[in-house]
Formats: C-alpha cells, structure tokens, sequence
C-alpha cells in the first residue's frame, strides 16, 4: 500500500509518501515546510499566523511530496490507496487546514481516509523502517511540547493512557526554561545545547578527588518523581528555576549548569516513571515518542536504564527525522489502519483538537 500522510497539527505543513509492507515501511517522501523563524520572535506558536500559514504551503507541500515520490498528480487516485490525517489534537485552526485539503483530495481522487489521532502518529514513528520485530504489548513515552504521555499499546491501534500532563508537559517546561534565561526558542534543543556546555572545562581543579566529585550546586526538583500513579507535572519546577533564578545574582554566568540541573530533573522523571510502568505491566518493548525524544540525553539515559534495570525487554526509538512533528508518521499509523480495514469516507472526517488516544 502506499499512503499519502497529511500533518498541520501546529506550525509544521507536513507531507509524506509511505509504501507499507507485511515486514517494512518505506518512507518514499517527507517534506516539511518549517515555521519556526516565523514564531520564534514571539518565543511560541501564534495560532492565527500558523494557520495562514498552512493555508499557502500546504498544496505546494502535497505536490512536493509526490513528485520525491515519483507520482504524477494525474496517476494519484491509481498510485496511492489511501490518505491519512490527523484530525486532532493539536490547534483547532491549523487542523481544519489539513482536514480540510484531505477531504478534498480524497473526494477527488475517490480515495479513502484513516484519520490519525496525532500522539497515535508519534507512536507510529517507531514502526518506520523494519516493524516485524517489534513485540507487543509495549509501553510508550511519548514526550512532546503538548503532552507527557505513558501510553500501554496492546495491540495496533489499542492504546491506554496510564500517566498524562497535570500541566505543563516537557517540552513546554523546556520552552519556558529558555525564555527564562532567554537563550533561545525552541526551548528542548537550545536547554539541552547549553547543558551540554556544562562539564570539567568550565571549572578549575586543584586535585583529582575533586574532579571525581564534581556535581553542580543547583538542587531543582524532580516533581512527582515517587508519587503514586504515573501523571506528570513540570509547572513546579518551572516556578523553582524562576525562584531560584531570582535569588541568584551571578546566575547568567552560570547557565550551563541550570540549563543542566533542569534537563537532567526532567528526565530522571521521565526515565524514573517509564521503568516503574514497564515493571508493573510486564511489557516486551519500552519505546520512546515525540519531539523531546530528540534529546539526547533522554534518548541516551531512557536507553541504558531499559538495558540495565528490565530483563527481556526490547527498547525501540525513532529515528530523528521522524521525532518532531513530520507526516511519515502519519502515513505509517494511516497504513496499519488501513490494513486494518478502518478507513472511512471524506464526509465522515471531524476535527477535535481535544481528541483523545
């Protein structure tokens, strides 16, 4: 089957071509057409100027992303088998774009539609590439600027959501932590470029022990790490860096090492919360999701702990391309869906920007 994925969930007009086998998803096209530069003065996404946006590239997007595919706009309706959308959640005006365009071209085309809820899409960045392998049931961190999600995938498309954001997810603490110390947007990468500054060189040593002791002085929390239940909250600890920040005069010459402290605090959440989920539902595979999952350390630590503290239990990633907002993954939940016979007709498509897994 090949499938025609379309993503405009929230500031990037996506594309994408897949053709799905019983062993592999082949990733035949996947454009992106960015705003960032656009949003990045007003340090996040302006919902009114994402969605004109949309307006004028997603068309010259659908187009690219067939001719990287090498299909001609009149052999479509014959080439391709199905369209797949996400319909939500995600900002209500920037999703009606792509529904929109997708219910018009499957119209046209006589095409029939999966509609994909866009977390569900993260998850399906996983099955990019070679799936056969992939054993069920799994635990899902899904971690993006929207939602902290741990999700238990039973089966393809049998999904329960077991912890969620209280309030701020991940990636939006990371966005407010940048702006705080006003070292860039997006927050997740220009946090973590900053962390990455903080190490032996930036500090003088007299001594060997105090090398092997180095620890950095800043003690933010790690909010909801043993509680019961697996809900997230990163609101505090957003507030704790703004306290702490505030109490702190020399504190711009010391960024590396909040920028350090607040990723690290973030992830030992993460990973602390993943490994207690996979114990209690004694899952074959822990699988990482969404935009934060571009962040090394995360993907790095999340990684040793499955290796180290779960017997027998697989542990799956995206590749980077496929981490941040794109349309593959769309396309390859549209195929699973397809091949599950659980398309639709274009009429039948509804937007819910408040769509739950």
């Amino acid at each position: 089957m090949k499938i025609l994925g379309i993503e405009t969930s929230c500031d990037e007009t996506a594309t994408s071509i897949i053709e799905g086998g019983t062993k592999e998803i082949k990733v035949l096209s996947n454009v992106i057409s960015s705003q960032i530069e656009i949003h990045k003065k007003y340090g996040g996404v302006v919902p009114e100027v994402a969605a004109r946006e949309h307006v004028l590239n997603i068309l010259p997007v659908v187009n690219e992303a067939l001719e990287k595919a090498g299909i001609k706009r009149n052999e479509a309706p014959k080439k391709l088998d199905a369209i797949a959308v996400t319909i939500g959640p995600g900002l209500i005006t920037s999703l009606i774009v792509g529904v929109e365009t997708a219910k018009t071209l499957a119209y046209v085309w006589k095409l029939p539609v999966a509609p994909v809820n866009h977390v569900e899409g993260h998850i399906y960045a996983n099955f990019i590439g070679n799936y056969q392998n992939i054993k069920l049931p799994a635990i899902i961190l899904t971690v993006s600027g929207g939602h902290t999600m741990l999700v238990l995938m039973k089966a393809h498309g049998k999904f329960q959501t077991i912890g969620d954001t209280r309030d701020d997810a991940a990636g939006e603490a990371f966005d407010k932590a940048a702006k705080l110390m006003d070292i860039g947007y997006p927050g997740g990468p220009a946090v973590a470029a900053e962390a990455a500054k903080f190490s032996i060189s930036n500090f003088q040593f007299s001594n060997k022990s105090e090398i092997k002791n180095l620890k950095s002085k800043i003690s933010l929390p790690r909010p909801m790490l043993t509680s019961p239940g697996f809900d997230f909250s990163f609101s505090g600890l957003k507030t704790a860096l703004l306290y702490q920040l505030k109490k702190d005069k020399n504190w711009r010459n010391r960024i590396p090492e909040y920028s350090q402290d607040f990723q690290q605090a973030i992830i030992d959440v993460l990973v602390g919360k993943t490994i207690r989920a996979a114990k209690k539902y004694e899952v074959k595979t822990v699988m990482l999701a969404g935009g934060v999952a571009a962040n090394k350390e995360l993907r790095k630590q999340l990684q040793n702990a499955v290796e180290q503290k779960l017997d027998n239990v697989d542990f799956k990633m995206p590749k980077l391309q496929y981490t941040t907002d794109n349309a593959a993954m769309i396309a390859t939940a549209g195929y699973f869906k397809a091949k599950n016979k659980k398309t639709t007709n274009w009429t039948k498509l509804k937007v819910d920007c408040n769509l739950k897994l």
